[in-house]
């Protein structure tokens, strides 16, 4: 082996230019493709990190999971009924406490019931229609991150006034309210309430920024006109990719509709796997292009060394051998340039992590970048199996190579 070694280091070293330029493009291939991965799996992170911090996991909503059968319709099974009234359904989750307390069993996380409800904001002049939540300032920061997004206030500032409400940056900005402003909600039941801003929050997602407003409990009840009632249970578990499944579970044990935070954002979801499978490919194009490099090389030195090849195998050297020397000078050239391409990759990253760059999706003033080891090894492993494939058809012309052709002068 340590023959093989030095046959291929000599050959190698002997054309030095063309050699240093298959190594440039193994070094240039890692380099930018740990480079794009850092960058666009960071900003997929953080995108998710902010969307799964901004909602909880999983919402339980009042709504059925299946439609009640109507009176009608049971007593009359064999009969097909048109332009019944549904029953009338008292709003609401059906002793929420009870299902919390059932669910804390075995749920691994936090929950807390809530009040949603929708209200026409009057300000200045303005009407606006934005979502108004009910929370217990108590529970809340164990299933979102709401705490964190307060911009001014706190959660415990609810308590402060009556019917005190917490605004969305951006539509305190919009309407002009500041901390202290009255203003006035109307709901959909026809419930009009004076409120007090006590706070605003920014949580990162424009929608909810503008149209979003967090009260006490009884304050959402008392617009929903029914004093008890808890129309959402919200969940933050343990494990936030674990979410779909026991929200399944909670869906069945219930008969609640239950909604994960992947379901809620399936269709962003779809776009960060498709632009994942972009990525790669597009980094597996760079790579497969560093390795025409090695190939070159490698059959430049094949063919430049033909007699020496003859002369080998003169010598007993059997074909494997000689297609190991050539297979060796490829796996060198892939290992060197992706070493070299580890620095330059680690500092390209670090070049865009020192950009000032402000995302939609994120407060930070530069660019997210997720530097992971996997991106290196990822990188490493598809650049030397670019140069052993590189490097395996020169190998095997060169192992076909018959010395005494050679020698006699017949190539």
């Amino acid at each position: 082996m340590k023959l093989i070694l030095t046959i291929a280091w000599t050959h190698i070293t002997r054309r030095a230019r063309q050699t240093l330029v298959a190594v440039l493009g193994v070094v240039t291939g890692v380099g930018f493709s740990i480079m794009m991965a850092a960058m666009m799996e960071g900003s997929q992170d953080d995108f998710i990190a902010t969307l799964v911090d901004a909602l909880p996991h999983i919402s339980i909503t009042d709504e059925l999971r299946a439609p009640t059968p109507q009176p009608a319709n049971v007593a009359f099974s064999a009969a097909e009924i048109h332009g019944l009234t549904p029953e009338v359904r008292r709003p609401g989750i059906k002793n929420p406490m009870a299902t919390i307390a059932s669910l804390q069993t075995w749920v691994p996380g936090a929950l807390t019931a809530s009040v949603q409800s929708k209200a026409v904001l009057r300000f200045a002049g303005r009407d606006l229609t934005i979502s108004v939540v009910g929370i217990d300032p108590h529970t809340e920061g164990n299933v979102s991150n709401l705490t964190k997004h307060m911009r001014e206030g706190t959660l415990n500032s609810l308590y402060r006034a009556s019917n005190a409400i917490l605004l969305g940056d951006r539509l305190a900005r919009k309407i002009g309210a500041r901390v202290n402003s009255n203003l006035t909600l109307v709901s959909a039941r026809g419930v009009t309430l004076t409120a007090t801003v006590v706070g605003t929050f920014h949580s990162g997602f424009r929608m909810t920024d503008e149209t979003s407003g967090y009260v006490l409990l009884r304050t959402a009840q008392t617009l929903e006109k029914q004093i008890g009632v808890i129309n959402e249970i919200r969940v933050r578990t343990a494990e936030p990719l674990e979410a779909r499944l026991i929200s399944e579970r909670i869906g069945e044990q219930t008969g609640y509709k239950s909604i994960s935070w992947q379901e809620a954002q399936e269709d962003l979801l779809s776009a960060i796997t498709l632009r994942n499978v972009l990525m790669y490919t597009i980094v597996g194009a760079i790579l497969l292009v560093a390795s025409f490099g090695t190939f070159n090389i490698v059959a430049t030195i094949t063919h430049e060394k033909t007699r020496d090849i003859a002369i080998l195998k003169s010598l007993g050297f059997r074909d494997r051998t000689i297609r190991a020397i050539f297979m060796v000078e490829a796996l060198i050239i892939g290992l060197v340039g992706a070493i070299l391409g580890w620095g330059l990759g680690y500092l390209m990253t670090r070049g865009l992590a020192s950009l000032e760059f402000k995302t939609p999706f994120s407060d930070q003033n530069h660019l997210p970048v997720l530097y992971s080891v996997k991106h290196y090894a990822l990188a490493t492993a598809v650049a030397l199996v670019s140069s052993l494939v590189a490097g395996y058809f020169p190998a095997r012309a060169a192992a076909k190579v018959h010395p005494v052709d050679i020698i006699r002068g017949a190539t």
